[in-house]
């Protein structure tokens, strides 16, 4: 199921797909009808549509928030995240089977990708509704490099992705809400608390199972989350932090402010 998602190029069939897997993992789950996790080959590179181009990040245009153009690309952005998010999550069931894990991890990751799809549809009925669409403007090709950069290493791959990246999201999304709200825009105000409030949730998960495999191999947390992060993610991390969300989903400040480009004031 995972890899079948992670080969579906279009951005709606593979979120299609994506819930649909999900719903069928869960109601098998409640029926006590526990699907076999088994050992899948997922591509290096998930499939992506022709659209959008793929540019270097420093070759994205910027573009003022204060315009409607602007708040296009910001919902631009987001989508592209989301699609990358969703894949992200159903690419680490796929890619390391072979790690005994509890089943809740799988829980877990399932419930991550149905609702980073969820988040994909609902800024792509955004975009849309503006006579836009995903694919529009050109997008972030460096997105999938943490996924590869941690192909061999699950810990890695928790740590960079859902403990950084995601984490940032929590950074972030309060400002793009406010911008929003100034515009008037409702439909995308709401689109973006719905992602706001989950995304603490896809946090803590990576957190915790990043926790419960340091405590498997009898390693302190902090330390080795340091070091993979040192290793596998390209640069300082940047604050303003979001201090509260970020401890509500299980991430101290001294796993983070350590990374960043300036000490704490």
């Amino acid at each position: 199921m995972a890899v079948d998602v992670l080969t579906t190029a279009d951005g709606r069939e593979k979120t299609a797909l994506s819930r649909r897997y999900a719903q069928t993992w869960f109601e098998a789950r409640a029926a006590g009808q526990d699907i076999p996790v088994g050992e899948g080959a997922p591509p290096l590179q998930p499939a992506r549509p022709d659209r959008p181009e793929l540019l270097d990040p420093r070759d994205v245009p910027r573009r003022r928030p204060g315009s409607p153009q602007g708040r296009q690309a910001i919902l631009h952005a987001v989508a592209h995240i989301e699609l990358n998010a969703v894949d992200l999550h159903w690419d680490i069931i796929a890619r390391f089977g072979h790690v005994p894990m509890p089943i809740g991890f799988y829980d877990d990751w399932v419930k991550s990708a149905d609702e980073e799809s969820k988040h994909f549809n609902l800024i792509c009925d955004c975009l849309e509704a503006q006579n836009s669409h995903y694919g529009a403007l050109p997008a972030h090709a460096g997105m999938w490099r943490a996924a590869e950069d941690t192909a061999q290493d699950l810990m890695g791959r928790l740590a960079v992705v859902p403990m950084v990246l995601e984490a940032r999201g929590l950074d972030v999304t309060p400002g793009m809400i406010d911008i929003f709200t100034k515009a008037g825009d409702t439909r995308a105000v709401e689109a973006m608390q719905v992602i706001y409030a989950e995304e603490v949730h896809h946090v803590a998960y990576g957190s915790k199972w990043f926790h419960f495999l340091c405590g498997r191999h009898d390693l302190d947390p902090k330390e080795v989350f340091h070091d993979l992060v040192r290793r596998y993610f390209h640069g300082p991390l940047k604050p303003p932090f979001n201090e509260e969300k970020r401890a509500e989903a299980g991430l101290p400040p001294d796993f983070y402010w350590p990374l960043a480009d300036q000490p704490p004031a």
